[in-house]
């Protein structure tokens, strides 16, 4: 289900801009077989974000969705599952068709590696998102703060022009 749902919203170009730039979520993972990929996709990994993907998730109101649903699933490790064959959710995982919206982001990141000449600059900017939506989801942190934390990603996220765009329409259009 989740790598569906992952596959549904266009994660691939994102992922696509991130791998071509030198970053992979797997690096260091003893599953990871240099030329072949993954030779165990597991449910802990498919519930991990990049900081991107919790960015696009984020945006389009869709990241509490996602979490919710993987706090239902059993048996997640850090690179390890004990999942079992069969479980019961109470809360399915429902992804609207948003691939406009991914490929869009993309395309802005693909421009900005190709216009910020600093080494490793998209893997920085993906790291900053992820460290600052996860601030985000502490729930004890004060308004103000959580105010600052959303500017520096309204900030960060500033050249994303054509995800903007498309965010608005998705927007407009009643969030479908």
């Amino acid at each position: 289900m989740g790598i569906h749902a992952l596959d549904e919203i266009g994660s691939d170009s994102i992922c696509k801009v991130c791998i071509s730039n030198g970053g992979s979520c797997c690096q260091g993972c003893r599953h990871l077989a240099t030329g072949l990929g993954c030779q165990q996709r597991n449910t802990s990994c498919t519930a991990w974000l990049c900081g991107f993907l919790k960015y696009f998730l984020y945006e389009t109101g869709l990241l509490e969705e996602w979490n919710d649903f993987w706090k239902q699933v059993p048996g997640q490790e850090y690179r390890e599952d004990f999942t079992p064959e069969l479980f019961f959710v109470n809360k399915p995982l429902h992804l609207p068709d948003i691939r406009s919206l991914s490929v869009a982001l993309a395309a802005d990141l693909q421009e900005l590696s190709k216009s910020r000449i600093a080494i490793g600059f998209i893997l920085k900017l993906r790291e900053k998102m992820d460290k600052y939506i996860d601030q985000l989801d502490n729930s004890r942190l004060p308004s103000k703060k959580k105010t600052k934390i959303k500017r520096k990603i309204k900030v960060l996220s500033i050249p994303f022009h054509r995800f903007h765009n498309e965010l608005y329409n998705y927007r407009q259009n009643g969030m479908k």
